[in-house]
């Protein structure tokens, strides 16, 4: 009997996993209309009092996405009022869902990546993940590594779809 072999093992063929470029660490949200009167009335003095009193120590070493629940119209000022209490404790505070912020967190990740590793390389992007993946993430992936890459390819090596070959 002949002896198996995994061609997809001894090939050069990289698998990257966006899942490993995971920020760990809890996310929260934070809605600020809390602090609107009525949820929708933003009045400075009584917004910067529940501002000053509320109890960020729950944030500490937390990833935090501030928004508004309701239609509220709300200054910019407000939203860097309240990240003024949260820098030093979250490690990262955005405005907007937990969505925008997992976007934000994959783009420091792929813009900080070496592609060193992955120079002329045929590359596999996995497509299952455990994690929340933003979709953007793999844009912003196939962007940094298509000018560096011999090939990419998405899904698992056993049933892959081609994305991009490099012409000779």
């Amino acid at each position: 009997m002949e002896e198996i072999v995994n061609r997809v093992a001894n090939s050069k063929l990289i698998t990257f996993d966006l899942e490993d470029l995971y920020a760990s660490g809890t996310r929260m949200t934070l809605d600020i209309s809390q602090w609107l009167e009525q949820g929708f009335i933003l009045r400075e003095k009584s917004f910067r009092e529940s501002v000053a009193n509320h109890n960020w120590t729950q944030y500490q070493d937390t990833y935090v996405a501030l928004f508004c629940s309701t239609d509220a119209i709300i200054p910019a000022w407000a939203y860097m009022l309240v990240a003024t209490q949260l820098q030093g404790v979250a490690k990262k505070t955005i405005t907007g869902s937990l969505e925008m912020l997992e976007t934000i967190l994959y783009t420091e990740a792929i813009t900080a990546l070496d592609t060193t590793p992955f120079q002329d390389s045929p590359i596999i992007v996995k497509g299952c993940t455990n994690k929340p993946v933003p979709e953007n993430a793999y844009l912003l992936l196939i962007e940094k590594l298509q000018p560096i890459a011999k090939s990419l390819l998405f899904g698992e090596a056993c049933s892959s779809v081609p994305l991009f070959k490099k012409k000779k």
